[in-house]
């Protein structure tokens, strides 16, 4: 079976495998309004971590963040708004800042990343600066487009990124968003892969009926992204977005 282009995951899932370390990131959803609801993004270039792929501002959190918090997920805060300076020029108030999500990567992955994801928004006449080293491009978006140029192959889009463009496409407007999701507790995507039925690899989440036992077979309650090589067909009947 043809993988996705998209899909980030390694072949490698022996069971027994050493889990290997996480390494704590942050990341943020920057909305805003103009005819309609848009989310930046960024354009990686090619020569580093998910390079070309279309992401949200963000990265590791550094000691410097840790210092200045007073816990790891106000750490996660510090990192994303500092990325948000460092490869678009922006200064984001942390108070508008609400974390959604959080992702991890499959137990033996080589390099996995522990990230927190926010959402954020400003009315603010910023201008976007990008320096086009790490980042190359940028634009704003509305979620649902962005997942329809994925779909035709246009830009390329990490599951997570996918699932997170997905949640945001449900809202209306920046309003709604923060107000449903901060009615919500994080949501934790700690993935494992599998191949369902059709021998297609597929992401798990908690809540899928397939996933305690690691297994894609299962035709119950899903919550799972499909990855077949013609695009991501998202499934989660056990999870309202």
């Amino acid at each position: 079976m043809k993988k996705h282009k998209n899909d980030i995951y390694e072949d490698d899932q022996n069971e027994g495998a050493t889990e290997s370390p996480v390494i704590a990131a942050a990341t943020v959803l920057l909305l805003r309004e103009r005819e309609q609801l848009e989310v930046l993004m960024l354009q990686k270039t090619s020569k580093i971590e998910f390079g070309g792929m279309w992401v949200f501002p963000g990265g590791k959190i550094d000691p410097d963040d840790s210092a200045q918090a007073a816990n790891e997920d106000e750490a996660a805060k510090y990192a994303a708004a500092r990325e948000t300076k460092e490869e678009a020029g922006l200064d984001l108030p942390l108070d508008n800042f609400l974390w959604f999500s959080h992702w991890v990567p499959p137990e033996n992955q080589k390099k996995r990343f522990s990230t927190w994801f926010f959402v954020t928004h400003s009315n603010s006449n910023q201008e976007v600066h990008i320096d086009g080293g790490e980042i190359q491009k940028y634009q704003w978006i509305h979620p649902k487009l962005a997942l329809e140029k994925h779909r035709e192959g246009s830009i390329d889009l990490a599951p997570p990124t996918w699932v997170s463009l997905y949640q945001m496409s449900k809202f209306a407007s920046v309003a709604d968003t923060i107000y449903e999701l901060s009615n919500r507790e994080p949501r934790f995507y700690k993935t494992k892969i599998v191949k369902n039925l059709e021998g297609t690899r597929t992401a798990l989440w908690e809540g899928d009926s397939g996933y305690p036992q690691s297994s894609g077979e299962s035709s119950d309650a899903t919550h799972r992204l499909i990855m077949s090589s013609d695009g991501f067909v998202f499934e989660h009947s056990a999870v309202k977005y």
